[in-house]
């Protein structure tokens, strides 16, 4: 489900019945895809996996010994179907743990880097679709990218009337609506 919904975008909007709700709903996904891995969740990035038949262990940058246990629920994605999906964690070691995967049994695969790292996502407490900030967030970005697919120089233009605005969907795109974001950002994501 989105933080905007068709609905809400188009009344802001103010297209009535104009555009098809397919085409809303792709605007609102890609405002999500823009804002969610901004805000802080219990997910871990994996850098690399191996496998003993279906013995699958996850690789991490960082010291997970007290980040993950055994018996914790987890999903896994981004690192092959294999390794993806709902497992349960049989091992923990300093920077890395130990799931039940689907490959058969002797099937042996080593150390193995994953690019785009994959990521580990263990219970969120955090209900972001219920925070007000965010869902105003997820609308203004929304709107911001519909009125960029209207007119794509769109936005204020100096005297003469021969310079378009910067870009829309540049660097400032998640800046305009930081403030209102600020206390949910994951400081992970504010390197660089």
């Amino acid at each position: 489900m989105s933080y905007t919904t068709v609905a809400e975008l188009r009344t802001a909007l103010g297209v009535g019945t104009l555009y098809a709700d397919s085409t809303l709903q792709s605007v609102c996904d890609a405002a999500d895809n823009v804002l969610i891995p901004f805000l802080w969740a219990n997910t871990t990035p994996v850098i690399a996996h191996s496998n003993n038949g279906t013995a699958g262990v996850l690789y991490f940058n960082d010291y997970v010994q007290d980040v993950f246990y055994v018996g914790q629920q987890i999903t896994v994605a981004g690192c092959g179907s294999n390794f993806n999906g709902s497992k349960t964690v049989n091992g923990v070691g300093e920077k890395s743990i130990e799931i039940t995967t689907t490959h058969a049994a002797n099937v042996v695969k080593t150390y193995h880097p994953i690019n785009p790292y994959g990521s580990v996502a263990a219970t969120t407490y955090t209900d972001y679709s219920t925070v007000p900030a965010i869902q105003e967030a997820s609308l203004m970005i929304s709107i911001d990218i519909w009125q960029s697919r209207q007119a794509p120089s769109s936005g204020g233009v100096t005297v003469d009337g021969y310079a378009p605005s910067p870009y829309r969907m540049g660097n400032t795109l998640l800046a305009r609506v930081r403030g209102l974001l600020a206390p949910y950002l994951d400081p992970r994501s504010m390197v660089g």
